[in-house]
């Protein structure tokens, strides 16, 4: 039978670095995209229409009205798996933010969305050609015809098929200068042999991390014992921004940052701030501001808004006695080299 959404991605599980050699027969990697992870599906007769699924299930199609008039281009009774991405013209880059705002529209709006931020869709996987499942086939296979469709039908733009390769060595340049690259933030790698299991964690993803530096602004939990670092970085005009939070501290961590805290005076730069949770969530953390003169050496992925702010949690790695505040890192810089 025919696939229909709602359809449950493979899904990849997180991992440090590439897996050495021996770990995975056969592997295969690709470049990972920071975007929405969205299935394509084709009519698979007349009258059928295009249809757009989020990874959660939910159908889209009518925000991404660009991308259901360019399906045009594909053959009937096709599933793809890729991602979902947005070129801010203005900024001449890929958005996340702006990708966010059209997954967020409404019917009435998104034409005229479209048109300002156009989508695109960089393919990874088919899950059915011609009507006909292909999850139980292995990779290597399931890649092949994929290429073909892209090559046969000569796919352009919004469709584009996301780079591959088999080579290790190459894997790790994709890793190390890829990623400088806005929307590219780091590898998938795959199992060549692998069937296509819905729902399933077997695929691994490596985010490239670099180390840089913030200020600490403000922790959860107490002095003596806080629990996790709000961080931030100053801006041109020299006030202090929030660029984000680390995970939870280790007891060793807490200990060595708590020497170092002293509550905050009057006229701190965050006064009546309130400090998301996590990224675009509405939960509030219980927070409480610090002087903002001890700077930490962070560990961060390249999940990094157009204003400065890490969608992921950071890794604090340790305190950097040696740098002073105004050597930080403006706000704005992005994961850039550490000082010093």
């Amino acid at each position: 039978m025919a696939l229909r959404p709602p359809v449950q991605p493979m899904l990849a599980q997180a991992v440090e670095t590439i897996p050495p050699p021996g770990v995975l027969r056969d592997p295969a990697y690709e470049q990972k995209f920071d975007g929405h992870r969205m299935l394509v599906f084709t009519p698979t007769g007349p009258g059928g229409r295009v249809l757009l699924q989020t990874r959660r299930g939910a159908l889209v199609q009518d925000r991404f009205p660009d991308l259901v008039a360019a399906a045009q281009q594909l053959p009937d009774g096709l599933v793809l798996d890729g991602e979902a991405l947005v070129w801010d013209p203005e900024a001449g880059a890929l958005s996340f933010e702006g990708l966010q705002r059209r997954a967020a529209a409404r019917a009435r709006t998104a034409p005229a969305l479209a048109a300002r931020l156009p989508a695109y869709y960089v393919a990874f996987d088919i899950l059915q050609a011609d009507g006909t499942e292909l999850l139980t086939l292995p990779y290597r296979e399931r890649r092949r015809r994929l290429e073909v469709l892209f090559s046969a039908r000569a796919l352009t733009a919004p469709w584009s098929l996301c780079p591959m390769t088999t080579d290790v060595v190459k894997a790790r340049e994709w890793l190390e200068s890829w990623t400088d690259v806005s929307g590219v933030e780091g590898l998938v790698v795959k199992g060549m042999s692998q069937r296509y299991l819905p729902n399933y964690r077997g695929w691994s993803k490596i985010r490239r991390r670099d180390t840089t530096e913030a200020v600490i602004g403000a922790i959860t939990g107490t002095l003596t014992r806080p629990q996790l670092l709000i961080l931030g970085r100053r801006d041109h005009t020299g006030r202090l921004r929030a660029v984000g939070r680390t995970v939870p501290l280790r007891p060793e961590q807490s200990r060595q940052v708590a020497e170092q805290l002293t509550a905050a005076e009057p006229g701190h730069p965050w006064e009546g701030v309130r400090f998301a949770a996590s990224w675009g969530s509405r939960d509030v953390l219980d927070a409480t501001l610090v002087r903002p003169d001890s700077v930490a050496e962070i560990s961060v992925d390249r999940s990094i808004d157009r204003g400065g702010v890490y969608r992921h949690p950071l890794r604090f790695q340790r305190l950097r006695l040696d740098v002073e505040v105004v050597d930080v890192p403006a706000f704005g810089q992005g994961p850039a080299a550490a000082a010093g």
